[in-house]
């Protein structure tokens, strides 16, 4: 049910039924113009009702001659000098019908990013980066939190994948020798920067900042490995992670209305950036 990632020329996309879109990930600019027109006709021809676009900024008006509208940015996002804007462009109206409750609940917790908040010690359990080793214990984790997700993290071997072509970090939370909590950097070292995602915590261990402990733990490795901008795609309906951001001083600079599967259904997502 996962969707393919595959090429159109020289830029990646990822599509299919299961998020019923296409994401463009990877816009290579020596593509441009044509592929504006490539992805409408693959959406018509699979008859997907969003297609979601990462871009250059100085991509963005072809796109948005072609019916694009901007939902989300995040600046100096390539090697940390220029800017990336996320459009979008809605194939079904009822798709676009923002989700209003969810939005006012997001409202209140704005506020301007301040300082970092420490989460402090983490005393009663041991923090590590992940290896090979732990691919299994890892898609347990996933299986347990997530009941459905737009990449394939409950198969070991797309772990391991991802770790041996230095796409992704796992960091791993362990009370004792169970993992209870972990975490993943998708790393872009052509561009410095970084996606802080797939945060899944066991439901008997929530409540104990795990979260923001691997927050924390993330920045300072990728910052020392070369990222520059770090970056997330957060659930519009779990206000504690978008809080654990702002809390850790990120920006939020956008909604994605009704844009990733996740446990079951289509969700709005949130962008929030920090430059580290």
């Amino acid at each position: 049910m996962e969707d393919k990632i595959e090429k159109i020329g020289n830029s990646t996309i990822q599509h299919g039924k299961s998020n019923n879109r296409i994401y463009l990930l990877k816009l290579d600019m020596s593509d441009m113009p044509g592929l504006v027109g490539e992805l409408d006709n693959l959406a018509r021809k699979e008859g997907y009702t969003k297609i979601f676009t990462k871009i250059q900024a100085d991509a963005l008006p072809e796109f948005i001659l072609k019916g694009y509208s901007v939902e989300a940015y995040v600046p100096k996002f390539y090697n940390g000098d220029s800017d990336c804007v996320m459009a979008s462009k809605f194939l079904l109206k009822s798709r676009k019908n923002p989700p209003e409750e969810q939005l006012q609940t997001l409202s209140g917790l704005l506020k301007p990013a301040g300082k970092s908040k420490s989460p402090g010690k983490l005393s009663e359990f041991e923090m590590r980066k992940l290896n090979e080793a732990d691919a299994l214990p890892v898609t347990q984790v996933f299986k347990r939190v997530f009941e459905t997700y737009p990449f394939p993290v409950h198969d070991p071997a797309y772990i391991v994948e991802t770790m041996r072509n230095n796409h992704a970090r796992y960091f791993g939370v362990w009370d004792g020798d169970k993992l209870i909590g972990i975490s993943t950097a998708e790393t872009d070292f052509g561009n410095e920067n970084a996606e802080m995602t797939d945060f899944a915590v066991l439901p008997e261990y929530r409540g104990k900042k795990l979260a923001l402990h691997l927050l924390e733990f993330m920045e300072q490795e990728i910052k020392k490995a070369g990222i520059k901008t770090a970056y997330t795609i957060a659930r519009l309906a779990e206000p504690g992670m978008n809080k654990t951001f702002m809390n850790a001083g990120y920006k939020y600079s956008g909604t994605l209305i009704n844009n990733t599967n996740i446990a079951g259904n289509i969700e709005s997502m949130n962008i929030f950036y920090k430059h580290l």
